[in-house]
């Protein structure tokens, strides 16, 4: 999810370099969810790994 995230983040790079910017705005919202979900996703993971260890 991290990398699709990353992916999404350089393609709306590129099109803000071309001058895009409604794809450039788009791309980087579509990032940003993603890394915010990668975020939660990560944080759930930990919690169960710490509560399944004790």
């Amino acid at each position: 999810m991290l990398r699709y995230a990353v992916v999404f983040f350089v393609i709306a790079l590129v099109a803000a370099l071309f001058g895009f910017g409604g794809i450039a705005a788009s791309a980087a919202g579509i990032a940003q969810l993603l890394f915010y979900g990668f975020l939660l996703l990560a944080v759930i993971g930990l919690i169960v790994g710490l509560v399944r260890k004790g």
